[in-house]
């Protein structure tokens, strides 16, 4: 029997169009799906995934195109599809919702409303005989029992109402940033290290990017050399681990085990910008080479296979092909001897691979155990002739995959997303000086400009020539973040012009004086049950605390009282919560470090100013901010008026608080002095 298409063959997230030929008659969210609610006065089924989700794939096989089941749910509810990706507000507000019932949360992500869209029942994903039956009995209850469904639906959405402080227990701001809660802050997230495998303590382990992006400013701060080794340890097992793909290139979301070895297969953009951004920042600090060839490998995974030609990334790729996860990435010991001959018997022992196989069905994740120099010392080759095999097993391993059924690919391109990304290539560029780093930063960048914002305002999203969805908090604070870092990379001010006019209108929009905190959403953007606040950092930041550090530095650059001083109040308002749980706020965290001392002004003024920029950035300097021109101009920046290179040579101005010291004529003399105020 021919497939019909229902309502989302219109649409254009890919996980929706995934759902078009279910027999269910799904609506996506808007105004249509609750106005038939409230019309026929059914309740509602709002059914939240995203495109790379395992788990989704499988509810939808075993339920969704199931005609039976879908019949169900069509004469009882009416069904609306979300892919939380696209609307990460819609997803926010029921995940709330489904923790304030004391339900884990995760996705699928499938939630139950009144008409008026207030959620009074919830899971997750549900095998399809226990869904039948959930669908049957709410369906009863809500005929039988509809009064008591809204009261308690009622209840719910006064909680999801509450203000976020109070969540917390946070009407107290605490504006006393010291050294010694700093010390305590490391001893509570200390306490939750694997000292064996790093990361931290448990399966399954994610990679946290903010947690040790932490840690690098907690070990340049206090050269506690335990913090560096737990961090290195945490980097270098991650990357010998199968969570990074050891052929292509760029990280898993997670590994299922405590070894970093069996990943959830699917690679998603926001994690692999954010870890682009960690191993360059830990390059800057320990010169590991093991951490420039991860950034470099994963930088090559993301403009081979999520970017666009015009320079637009894509979100994600699934963790399955051919209806297996991992198939594309594993490899039997037969399939390594046919593609590598008699390189393969070397080559399983660098990763790892086994005739009976490393993982289930005799197949192998590749990985490795050992750095490069101890592995070659084993072999009794010499490091130069070990790289040459690698490359050369990497190079026909690649070729060999690449003849295989791809994974799904979501393609639609995210404004936070790509501005994680965009960070992380400006911290490579710092790291590398490589220039084709820069060129593909500042082609996303224009990229992002010119397709996902119109006038000052965001779009959150982009797909076949067209933005839609309102921007959220987090696809401004992330791009205003990327395009400091740009500014920092090129020392041309239009960057930081952009990303002052973002921070005006966020302050217009999303900013509530009642709490010294931004919403989720825009006070122009479409009204849902609760309006959020985002405070407590995931695997990526939380957008208030990227919005509070881009103050800051924003301050800085303008001179602009207003910005440091909310910088100020925000971090005092979470404060002692930083304190208390530094593993969910790790990148407030690091807000706390910038607070603890001045942050250095360095001005670079002169002929040679670029070339000194790319020196100087080298350095792990996280407490820095640059500026900086090659020849005297009209500066929108008040830490380069007046400034002028001495005797025609370039001249570096390092300042503290308005108070300068004396001008200087190289990176060692800058650094000296940057040191000694540390």
């Amino acid at each position: 029997m021919e497939k019909k298409p229902n309502r989302l063959a219109r649409e254009s997230s890919p996980y929706l169009l995934q759902h078009a030929y279910n027999p269910v008659d799904w609506y996506p969210w808007g105004p249509e799906a609750l106005q038939k609610a409230q019309e026929e006065q059914k309740p509602i089924l709002v059914s939240i995934g995203y495109a790379a989700c395992h788990w989704c794939h499988v509810m939808e096989h075993q339920s969704f195109e199931n005609e039976q089941i879908a019949q169900v749910m069509n004469q009882h509810f009416v069904c609306i599809k979300v892919d939380r990706e696209e609307r990460p507000d819609v997803d926010q507000v029921y995940m709330d919702a489904l923790h304030a019932m004391g339900l884990q949360g995760g996705w699928p992500l499938n939630v139950f409303l009144n008409p008026e869209a207030k959620p009074f029942y919830g899971g997750t994903y549900f095998p399809p005989q226990n869904w039948v039956q959930l669908l049957q009995n709410i369906a009863e209850a809500y005929r039988q029992n509809r009064t008591e469904l809204d009261q308690s639906a009622d209840q719910f959405a006064q909680h999801l109402n509450r203000s976020t402080l109070s969540q917390f227990g946070l009407q107290q701001s605490n504006p006393d940033f010291n050294p010694d809660d700093f010390g305590q802050l490391y001893q509570r997230l200390k306490a939750r290290f694997d000292i064996k495998r790093g990361g931290t303590m448990q399966a399954p382990k994610f990679p946290m990017p903010s947690i040790w992006m932490f840690l690098l400013r907690y070990y340049y701060h206090t050269q506690d050399t335990a913090a560096l080794e737990q961090l290195n340890l945490t980097l270098e097992e991650m990357a010998f681990g199968g969570i990074y793909d050891q052929i292509g290139g760029g990280f898993a979301r997670y590994s299922t085990d405590e070894e970093w070895l069996v990943p959830h297969f699917e690679k998603m953009l926001y994690d692999n910008g954010q870890l682009i951004s960690l191993y360059a920042e830990a390059y800057q600090a320990t010169r590991n080479d093991l951490y420039k060839e991860v950034v470099l490998e994963t930088i090559a995974f993301v403009e081979h296979d999520l970017t666009r030609p015009d320079g637009g990334f894509y979100s994600s790729l699934d963790a399955d092909s051919e209806g297996e996860e991992g198939k594309f990435y594993v490899f039997t010991q037969t399939e390594l001897e046919e593609v590598l001959g008699e390189e393969a018997a070397l080559a399983s022992r660098y990763y790892n691979a086994t005739a009976q196989g490393n993982w289930e069905h005799s197949v192998n994740i590749l990985h490795r155990r050992q750095t490069d120099d101890a592995f070659a010392a084993d072999q009794g080759l010499t490091p130069q002739e070990l790289k040459e095999h690698v490359q050369n097993w990497k190079d026909r391993l690649l070729q060999a995959r690449s003849q295989r059924v791809h994974p799904g690919l979501d393609d639609k391109i995210l404004t936070s997303w790509n501005a994680l990304l965009l960070k992380g290539l400006t911290d490579a560029y710092k790291a590398l000086n490589e220039p084709t780093i820069l060129e593909l930063a500042c082609t996303n960048a224009r990229f992002l400009l010119q397709n996902l914002k119109t006038g000052n305002k965001l779009y959150h999203t982009y797909k076949e020539g067209k933005a839609t969805v309102d921007g959220f908090l987090e696809d401004y604070a992330l791009l205003i973040q990327a395009l400091i870092g740009l500014y920092q990379c090129t020392f041309d001010e239009n960057w930081l012009r952009e990303a002052k006019k973002l921070t005006q209108h966020t302050l217009q929009n999303f900013y509530d004086p009642a709490e010294d905190l931004f919403f989720f959403t825009s006070a122009e953007s479409e009204a849902l049950i609760a309006r959020k606040k985002e405070i407590m950092d995931n695997v990526i930041p939380a957008s208030n605390s990227v919005m509070a550090t881009n103050l800051h530095w924003l301050g800085l650059y303008f001179d602009n009282d207003q910005y440091t001083s909310l910088s100020e109040k925000m971090l005092a308002k979470v404060r002692d919560l930083v304190v208390q749980e530094p593993a969910h706020l790790a990148n407030w965290a690091s807000l706390y470090f910038l607070k603890l001392k001045p942050s250095a002004e360095v001005a670079v003024i002169g002929p040679d100013a670029h070339q000194e920029r790319r020196l100087l950035q080298q350095h792990f300097l996280p407490n820095a901010l640059l500026a900086g021109t090659a020849e005297p101009q009209d500066s929108v920046l008040p830490l380069l008026e007046g400034r002028t290179a001495l005797n025609g040579q370039t001249t570096f101005y390092v300042c503290y608080n308005h108070a300068c010291q004396l001008p200087v004529h190289s990176v060692a003399e800058a650094l000296d002095q940057l040191k000694s105020q540390k």
